[in-house]
């Protein structure tokens, strides 16, 4: 879209092909929401959760924070935007999963790698220093990484360090703990066009794959 107001002829088109056409369905959203997932994406304009993994309105309940990064319980300020949506998505609406998704390309965990290009901005300087701990991790792990690689180590890190930072809360870990609720992670690589899942298992993330 060029322009605003092509987002305006956006939402008629919208209403049109959606709202008009299945009016049952948008009845029943009128009355509250019930989404079955919390997902913590990133801003990145090319990566939209909802579009990705094909969900409707009221699927997913979606939190938007610069490389999806969520900080630890000792980091986190009482006015934190982050942590107030995940709160009222656990408390109040009761989801079933937390899905950290980060992404390839990200700008992001590129300004935490090069912090010096962003240090004159203190908000986003701020925010992705959250990244620093597995930054510093993959430089002394791998110091030989090729520049390629290890961008894509500090985004895949980042993701899981998002979840590690999730159960620095003990009203979220105790969910976990007693199974109510789960925590997946995931990487989309927007230039093979895969979606990477995490595995414990192997202690990386593998491509998804349908179920047959």
């Amino acid at each position: 879209m060029a322009n605003f107001h092509e987002l305006i002829e956006g939402f008629h088109n919208f209403r049109e092909e959606y709202l008009l056409k299945e009016t049952e369905f948008f009845e029943e959203l009128k009355h509250g929401q019930n989404p079955h997932t919390l997902v913590i994406a990133c801003c990145d304009s090319r990566v939209d959760p909802a579009i990705i993994l094909g969900c409707r309105p009221g699927d997913l309940f979606v939190v938007r924070s610069v490389a999806a990064l969520v900080p630890h319980a000792g980091d986190a300020s009482k006015s934190d935007a982050v942590m107030a949506a995940v709160e009222y998505g656990v408390k109040h609406l009761e989801v079933d999963n937390i899905v950290v998704m980060g992404h390839s390309n990200c700008g992001g965990i590129f300004g935490a790698i090069n912090h010096e290009k962003i240090a004159h901005e203190k908000f986003i300087s701020g925010w992705v220093s959250l990244a620093n701990p597995v930054i510093e991790e993959m430089r002394r792990e791998e110091p030989d990484a090729d520049p390629v690689t290890f961008v894509r180590r500090c985004e895949e890190a980042a993701v899981l360090l998002s979840i590690e930072n999730l159960l620095s809360y003990h009203w979220l870990e105790e969910k976990v703990c007693e199974g109510s609720l789960n925590l997946h992670a995931l990487y989309y690589d927007m230039a093979a066009g895969t979606l990477n899942l995490w595995d414990a298992k192997k202690e990386d993330f593998v491509e998804s794959r349908l179920a047959t």
